[in-house]
Formats: structure tokens, C-alpha cells, sequence
């Protein structure tokens, strides 16, 4: 069954895309003035995406791959970013191996499409506003920070969705700061855990229509924040603690574009009943044509929940399919 799943995840483009495929029909606005420059942190690194021009009236999403530049392993426990005015959202994945060469920028399998069974792509940071911070929790219960630990020259890209609707050329790009804990700083590790289901088919002429799907999470595993994401027929965005029919709400949202978080930043955190995870979309289809899966904006839908999780290992990816779901 895992072959199967890997099989399946090698052929989802773009997952995290929010449209890329250069119209602009997609889930975007234009994002408000952030400050051009923040100065990198003290200990830590800063990485700055190179300069691309989306032209008048063009939406497209490229990939920015680089190597972190720091040269020690480093426990990143704040994320701060900057994103100029064109930008709709960022990712960063952080991979095992360079799925293209640093300093490359690329519209083409940008995202979880590069992944294959050796090199999946782990979702490590995101931001929907131009000026966007996080500070992980100060104390796990036992009075340990929570951490993030990026190894020394580890292969990583942006994924950043643009949208240029004025009749003139923006030049656009990322700024991102990793601040870490001091050397030597005793931390539990954290990281990311995403969820995708790739068999959404919503019927045409459909109204509230749902697509539900059960993860597991890892066992003893607690949370510290909790989102999704979707397209423009979602109507509301639902995560559950247990199997489907439970009716405990871990977060739930009615906008699509900007869900919002949910989090949970001291003891207890929060804990999935019985290691289950269930998210669910809602969705009107007011076309006369069958909507699923995919990267498109205009065209098809995306249901994802996303969070973070502690004590981790390695971030974990569900991926879910018709006959159920598996993790990565």
C-alpha cells in the first residue's frame, strides 16, 4: 500500500499552489506595502529570493532553490518573513536533495511535483501576509523551547505565488529570517504535518458538498498550531479530533483565502483523539462540470490541513487517496 500512495504523490503538481498556471482566474488579491528590508538575525540566517518581474495582468507561481547558509545545525524558533507587494502566499520546503541547482528560479514542478520516494519536500514555513512572524512555544511542559532544526547547507526552495493585476511590470521577491536558540541550547524538536487529499470530485451543480478524509498522527504527538487550505468553491474548512464522526472541532474556518490559525501555546497543546486526524471541505460547484484535485486556482479544488507537531522526528506528509490515506 505505500508503493501505491508514493506512486500517487509523484504525480500531484504543485500541491501547495494557490493557481499557477498563468491566468487570472485565481484566489488572489493584491497584497499591501511590507518593508523591502529586515536586517537578518543575530544568530541564525537570512535568505533573499532573486529578483523576478511578473508582467501586467499575469498570476503565476515559480520556485526560488537555494542551500541554507548556515554552517552549523541550527534550532530555528522564530520565522520571520517579507513579502513585496504581487505576492499571495510563500512556502518553504526544505528537501534531502537539490531538486534543481541553487539560484535557479523555475515556474515548473514547483512544489510537492519534484517529489519522488527518495526526495519528498517538507513543508517547513508558510505565509499568506506581506509581514508575517512566528514565534515557536517558550516551554514544552517540562520547560524546553520547541525548535526547528535545520541541518548546515540543507537543499530548500520558496514557493511564491504572484498576481500582478496593474498595467505595469512588478518586481517582486522573498525575504525570509531564521533566528535560532543559542549553541547549546537544550530543545524538543518540532516540525511540520500536512495533509492532502487528492481524490476530490465535486459534483457539478453541487451545494455544500463534502470531501472527508482520516489521517493518522503520530502517537503521543502534541499540537501547537493548526490550519488549512483550499480553493475558491470551499464554503468552510473543518479539522476534527477523531474519526469522521466526531464532533470535536480542533479548527474550523468560512473563508477560504485567509482561514486564519488556530493555536496552542503552552501545556497541554493539543492532542488528536486516538491518533486521528479527520478534515473535511466543504464546497459549492456552481459549473456544470465535475471539480477535483489540482494546482489550478480556476479550474479544481485543494483540501489540506496544516500544523505543527512535537516531539517530532521528521515533518510528516498524509496523503489520501480513494481507498484512504497514508503517511510520508
Amino acid at each position: 500500500m505505500r508503493s501505491a500512495f508514493g506512486f500517487a504523490l509523484v504525480l500531484v503538481t504543485t500541491l501547495a499552489a494557490c493557481g499557477s498556471d498563468g491566468t487570472n482566474g485565481g484566489d488572489d488579491t493584491v497584497t499591501p506595502d511590507a518593508p523591502d528590508v529586515i536586517q537578518p538575525p543575530a544568530r541564525g540566517f537570512q535568505v533573499i529570493s532573486s529578483d523576478i518581474t511578473i508582467m501586467p495582468g499575469q498570476e503565476i507561481t515559480y520556485c526560488y532553490y537555494f542551500r541554507t547558509p548556515n554552517t552549523e545545525a541550527m534550532a530555528i524558533n522564530k520565522w520571520t518573513s517579507v513579502m513585496t507587494p504581487g505576492s499571495h502566499h510563500m512556502i518553504l520546503f526544505t528537501t534531502t536533495t537539490d531538486v534543481m541547482p541553487p539560484g535557479t528560479v523555475s515556474a515548473s514542478n514547483c512544489g510537492f511535483g519534484a517529489a519522488n520516494g527518495a526526495n519528498v519536500p517538507s513543508w517547513t514555513y508558510s505565509a499568506q501576509t506581506p509581514l508575517n512572524e512566528i514565534v515557536l512555544p517558550s516551554d514544552d511542559g517540562t520547560g524546553m523551547p520547541l525548535a526547528q532544526e535545520i541541518a548546515p547547507n540543507t537543499p530548500a526552495y520558496f514557493q511564491m505565488h504572484y498576481l500582478n493585476p496593474s498595467d505595469q511590470p512588478m518586481v517582486v521577491h522573498v525575504t525570509l529570517n531564521a533566528e535560532a536558540l543559542p549553541a547549546a541550547t537544550a530543545f524538543t524538536k518540532t516540525a511540520a504535518y500536512t495533509t492532502y487529499n487528492g481524490a476530490i470530485r465535486i459534483p457539478a451543480g453541487a451545494t455544500n458538498y463534502p470531501e472527508t478524509k482520516t489521517c493518522q498522527t503520530p502517537a503521543g504527538s502534541k499540537f501547537w498550531l493548526m490550519s488549512t487550505h483550499a480553493h475558491k468553491q470551499a464554503i468552510k474548512t473543518t479539522v476534527k479530533s477523531g474519526a469522521a464522526a466526531s464532533t470535536n472541532i480542533a479548527f474550523e474556518s468560512t473563508d477560504w483565502e485567509h482561514p486564519g490559525g488556530k493555536t496552542w501555546m503552552a501545556t497541554p497543546f493539543y492532542s488528536f483523539d486516538g491518533n486521528q486526524l479527520t478534515f473535511t471541505c466543504n464546497y459549492t460547484n456552481p459549473t456544470n462540470r465535475i471539480i477535483q484535485s489540482g494546482d489550478s486556482a480556476a479550474t479544481d479544488e485543494m483540501c489540506m490541513a496544516a500544523g505543527y507537531y512535537f516531539p517530532a522526528t521528521k515533518p510528516v506528509f498524509c496523503y489520501c487517496v480513494a481507498a484512504g490515506c497514508g503517511n510520508f
